[in-house]
């Protein structure tokens, strides 16, 4: 028989506090600081140089709550830090309950909350919903003995998640030295004005999608389903629009231009589909006569990032212009090197594809052995 309880019965429960935004700091000597947007994958991207009060220290193993936006559960692996505002701790009580029965529970306690909470564009998770939230407690050693199955998955999809990062660092080496052609034989200096031209989308929106259609990509969709090349578009419109659109034919690069930062605005994807493409606004379409993919590449080294950083425009939402990006000057091999540069590339690519294959399989058998364990009649 379980019985269930109040979570604030058998966990206590912390949250963070304001800390002063003029002590943050990039200086990682000082304690990290867990905001938001920490949570998961539970790292900082910033550190409190001030003075603390000890209450808001938190450990390795400690579970952590986004309460804004995506209630995000993570579990922070890191060195001491400090718990910001609107991120909650949670810490099973003594003989009541262990954090990773409540890891491994709450996860999609919390995102049934959020997909049932009310609000705008920014959802808030409140201190009288997470005093009311009700949860099964089995026996401690039956927790112990979840955790330990479940943890077993979790420690599996880590170490791919870690394979997956390393991969991808190591391609992103190869590639700029594969790239790195300055001052080779048989390599001229070209700016990509001189290669090919750059044409503006137009005006497609999210609302005119449709199931059976015409092929187009959303300049939005390049930041979140693309990856340096495609074959199929996720989206088509319908016809009458499509015949308006303007449009990538096969081996041009598709950019888009809007982004939250400069890192993620001129994002590549070579459109390497048999049939032409419609493209939306805020994105670009690079037209050449080079080897796509390899074009798609240029786009995505340092050194373009570099020069994009130096000319992009805006605060909140940061752009950068064809006529800017024509400007840009890199060094151009022959066709069959660049064929010979994407072919050592694609090896990367496609190992780090498997790996994503794998992590997906993974995720897959936690959430099933997840919903299998801690399903109680």
């Amino acid at each position: 028989m379980v019985e269930w309880k109040k979570l604030i019965l058998v966990s206590d429960i912390l949250y963070g506090y304001p800390f002063e935004s003029s002590q943050f700091s990039e200086d990682s000597s000082f304690m990290p600081l867990i905001r938001i947007r920490d949570v998961k994958p539970a790292k900082a991207s910033k550190y409190y140089s001030g003075k603390f009060n000890e209450t808001y220290r938190i450990k390795k193993g400690d579970i952590l709550v986004g309460m804004d936006g995506e209630f995000n559960i993570g579990k922070w692996d890191d060195r001491d830090g400090l718990l910001n505002q609107r991120v909650l701790k949670l810490s099973g009580k003594e003989g009541c309950s262990i954090d990773g029965y409540l890891y491994h529970y709450m996860g999609p306690v919390f995102k049934k909350i959020e997909k049932n909470t009310a609000g705008g564009s920014v959802k808030h998770l409140s201190a009288k919903i997470i005093n009311n939230i009700l949860i099964p407690i089995p026996s401690l050693q039956e927790q112990e003995r979840i955790v330990g199955i479940l943890d077993t998955f979790t420690a599996s999809i880590d170490n791919l998640k870690a394979q997956i990062e390393q991969r991808r660092k190591q391609y992103e080496h190869y590639r700029d030295q594969l790239l790195d052609l300055e001052g080779k034989e048989g390599v001229e200096m070209k700016k990509l004005g001189e290669v090919g031209k750059f044409i503006r989308g137009t005006g497609i929106q999210k609302t005119d999608f449709v199931e059976e259609g015409m092929p187009c990509i959303h300049y939005g969709q390049i930041h979140t389903k693309y990856g340096i090349s495609a074959t199929q578009t996720f989206s088509n419109i319908e016809e009458q629009l499509y015949s308006k659109s303007k449009k990538a034919v096969k081996g041009d690069v598709v950019l888009a231009t809007t982004s939250e930062d400069a890192e993620g605005c001129a994002k590549p994807v070579a459109w390497l589909g048999n049939e032409d493409v419609a493209i939306s606004g805020d994105a670009y379409i690079y037209h050449h006569n080079q080897n796509g993919k390899f074009m798609a590449h240029q786009f995505a080294t340092h050194r373009f990032m570099q020069f994009k950083t130096m000319n992009v425009t805006g605060a909140k939402v940061v752009r950068i212009s064809g006529d800017s990006m024509a400007k840009y000057e890199f060094p151009l091999p022959s066709l069959q090197e660049q064929e010979r540069i994407v072919g050592i590339l694609d090896t990367f690519e496609a190992s780090i594809k498997n790996l994503e294959a794998q992590l997906e399989q993974r995720q897959k058998q936690y959430e099933y052995y997840r919903e299998k364990l801690l399903t109680f009649e």
